[in-house]
This record gives C-alpha cells, sequence and structure tokens, in this order.
C-alpha cells in the first residue's frame, strides 16, 4: 500500500457549494487522473474509499458532488433533485465541467490523461462529457445506461465501458437497446458487461435508509465490476499497480 493524501475541495456547480473528495497518490510528479461520480443519492464514504484506492493504485481521483454537500437519503427527495437533472444534459455537463476543472488545475494531473468512471447520476455525467465532446481516455459506468440527445455521442472519442444487472428495473432491456444502439450508431468503441442477477445499485454496500425499488447489494458482482473499471483504466491509462478488490463494500451503512 502507498501513501496518499486526501483533502476537501470546495468548489461551485449547479448553483450549489460542492464539496468534493481529492485523492493525491505518493510523489510530486503528474499523474493520469480519474473523475469519479457517485450513486443519485450524492458522494459518501462508498465513493471516497473507492478515490482513495485509484490513489493507491497512482491515480489522481477526484470523487465529486452532486448535491451541495448532502447526501440524500430520503428517496422522496433525492428522486425529486436527480430526475431533472438527469432529464437535463446541459445541467450535468455543467456539473461536470466543474468537477473537471478541479481536476484539471491540480498540479499532480496530468490534463492530457482523464478518464471518467461513475456510478448512477454520477456516471450520466460521465457520459455527458463525452457526449460534449471532452478529450478523455476512458469512460466508465456502472448502471448508467443513458441516452443523450440525437447525434451527440459521435462527440465521444475514447472506450465506453457500462455494466448494469440483468434484474435491474431502472435499467431495463429496452433500455440497454437503447444505449447500446446509440453507441454503435455513433462509432464509439464500447463495452457492456450485463451481471447475471443483479439488480440497480448493485455495486453499493446496503445502507441504513429507505432506498427506491429495485435496488439490492450483490458482492459478487460488486467485485467483479471493480475489477472490470479497473481493467478499463489499466488499458486506457496504464499503471504499474493492480488492485483487485473494491474497497466501497468496507464503507458499509451510516456514512
Amino acid at each position: 500500500m502507498t501513501t496518499i493524501t486526501t483533502r476537501s475541495v470546495e468548489y461551485p456547480a449547479d448553483g450549489l457549494t460542492m464539496i468534493g473528495h481529492l485523492a493525491l497518490p505518493a510523489g510530486v510528479d503528474r499523474r493520469p487522473a480519474v473523475l469519479l461520480g457517485p450513486e443519485g443519492m450524492g458522494l459518501s464514504d462508498v465513493e471516497r474509499h473507492r478515490a482513495d484506492a485509484l490513489a493507491e493504485l497512482g491515480y489522481v481521483a477526484l470523487a465529486f458532488d452532486l448535491h451541495g454537500g448532502r447526501y440524500l437519503g430520503d428517496p422522496e427527495e433525492m428522486l425529486a433533485r436527480c430526475m431533472p437533472l438527469l432529464a437535463d444534459p446541459d445541467r450535468m455537463r455543467g456539473i461536470g465541467h466543474a468537477a473537471l476543472d478541479v481536476l484539471r488545475t491540480e498540479p499532480r494531473t496530468d490534463p492530457d490523461r482523464i478518464a471518467t468512471v461513475g456510478y448512477g447520476t454520477g456516471g450520466a455525467v460521465g457520459l455527458e462529457l463525452g457526449r460534449g465532446g471532452v478529450k478523455l481516455r476512458a469512460i466508465g459506468t456502472v448502471n448508467a445506461l443513458t441516452t443523450g440527445r440525437p447525434g451527440e455521442a459521435a462527440r465521444i472519442r475514447c472506450p465506453v465501458w457500462a455494466g448494469v444487472g440483468s434484474e435491474d428495473p431502472i435499467m431495463p432491456p429496452a433500455q440497454r437497446n437503447a444505449f447500446t444502439a446509440e453507441m454503435q450508431a455513433a462509432g464509439v468503441d464500447w463495452r457492456l458487461a450485463v451481471y447475471g442477477g443483479a439488480l440497480h445499485a448493485f455495486h453499493h454496500p446496503p445502507v441504513d435508509h429507505p432506498t427506491v425499488p429495485g435496488v439490492g447489494y450483490h458482492p459478487q458482482h460488486a467485485q467483479r465490476a471493480w475489477r472490470d473499471v479497473v481493467d478499463l483504466l489499466s488499458e486506457c491509462l496504464p499503471v504499474t499497480e493492480d488492485l483487485r478488490h473494491d474497497p466501497g463494500e468496507h464503507a458499509g451503512a451510516g456514512h
């Protein structure tokens, strides 16, 4: 395990003061960087642990905020904020660009080597950055098979990896098909991993508050999805170390 440093970073986005979590690898040299997006509930210790793990791998990692420093454990409140957001590509891009600016201005970041990895709403934000033409090395998403405005996926110029649970009622087969059709029509280098028997947010450890229907943790597939994310980054932003374990499972409930 390498020595990493972490700190909170405040920045404006979507009319709010966001509070992200920045994790830096050991050393002083410039490194490839990862913008890490949270589920619709917002930034929690799950994403902070994953950012720390990416820093241990040698990446600069910023887990970005969605809700101005708040974690929305009430499903109704979460949906009331996220559904309009998911319907507004420009708002999503604004949130993504604000976080990306923080990551790019970090002296340890190599601004020419940045990837995004996002879960749920955070994954949709990463996809919208790609559709907006942001230069990225890779886009990784878990249960974020969102489609964009017609033709804009052609601006994506990096590999896209997407993971989804086979039993996810929020991202059903019709949504999968629409997403992959969009990627294919745009000529994107895309991959879709379907994790058998898994529900929505299968990667996220159990929480101590109500959730929307169709959510459920699947420990084995959570580990597999993390390995797939690491493999994507290893291919597109190669590092010398490897991490085969998803640290998010240790965050648990009550974050």
